[in-house]
């Protein structure tokens, strides 16, 4: 049986979902963690470093939320402050110099918005991501892994190409800031995800997103480890095509995909 956009975005936000860390543990090789932004602090809600991938280097960025309450407490549940941002731009940049890759795992129901994170300027360090990594002249790949919320998800997806599990979401806002919008009724979020076209299917569908990573197959699901091998192929295989680009070719294919929406 099929399932509704209200079921998948239950799964999305499952805790049994693997993590940025557990993903980058499996798919890469060699991985050193990399902190602070340089500016306020270091936010646990990202993670970021580098690593090697099929004995290449490569960096890193995700967006981490925990397994549990005490670890989610610790990672601000995937909820990043501007200096998390501000943090994966610094290690953007850095794989710009280098001519490292870039790859960025997704989780996150959006960025943070206390009073703390707004007086440290969240929105610019958003911005900010949005107008380097649209000039950032190496390639960079965005998988979405759980949700993809609002510019909380967006600052960390402007790439060359943008991924997404089969049982992920991507959207504005969620279905319930949706409902409270629409009807003053956040209790018709049910509703609300049904009309919001934000599965994998629907947004590959609207060539928002390039690649679905299946997570089951005939309706069984797929071992963790079959779903992380297929990841490291799909990425082996897109980094090497867009290696071969120009640093001209890459960043103007960049500005064509998104001119297009």
């Amino acid at each position: 049986m099929e399932k509704t956009a209200n079921d998948i975005v239950t799964l999305a936000r499952s805790q049994d979902r693997f993590t940025s860390l557990e993903y980058i543990d499996s798919v890469f090789d060699d991985f050193v963690e990399f902190h602070g932004d340089r500016y306020f602090g270091d936010d646990l809600a990202i993670v970021g470093g580098i690593a090697t991938l099929a004995g290449k280097p490569v960096t890193i960025v995700g967006i981490q939320k925990g397994r549990n309450l005490p670890e989610n407490i610790e990672r601000n549940f995937g909820a990043p402050h501007p200096e998390g941002y501000r943090k994966a731009l610094r290690l953007m940049k850095q794989a710009e110099k280098f001519n490292r890759p870039v790859i960025t795992f997704i989780n996150t129901a959006g960025a943070y918005c206390g009073i703390g994170a707004e007086e440290r300027g969240e929105g610019e360090a958003i911005a900010k991501n949005l107008v380097e990594m649209s000039d950032l002249n190496v390639p960079i790949i965005s998988i979405i892994i759980g949700e993809g919320g609002s510019g909380g998800a967006l600052a960390l997806a402007l790439a060359d190409e943008v991924w997404m599990l089969e049982h992920t979401i991507y959207a504005i806002l969620s279905p319930e800031g949706f409902a409270s919008i629409l009807w003053k009724d956040g209790s018709r979020a049910k509703e609300a995800a049904e009309l919001m076209k934000i599965t994998a299917k629907e947004l590959k569908e609207l060539t928002v997103i390039d690649r679905i990573i299946p997570e089951e197959v005939n309706g069984e699901a797929l071992e963790q480890v079959k779903i992380n091998r297929m990841i490291q192929k799909a990425l082996i295989g897109k980094l090497t095509e867009l290696s071969a680009l120009s640093k001209e070719e890459l960043i103007e294919n960049r500005y064509q995909r998104f001119r297009k929406f």
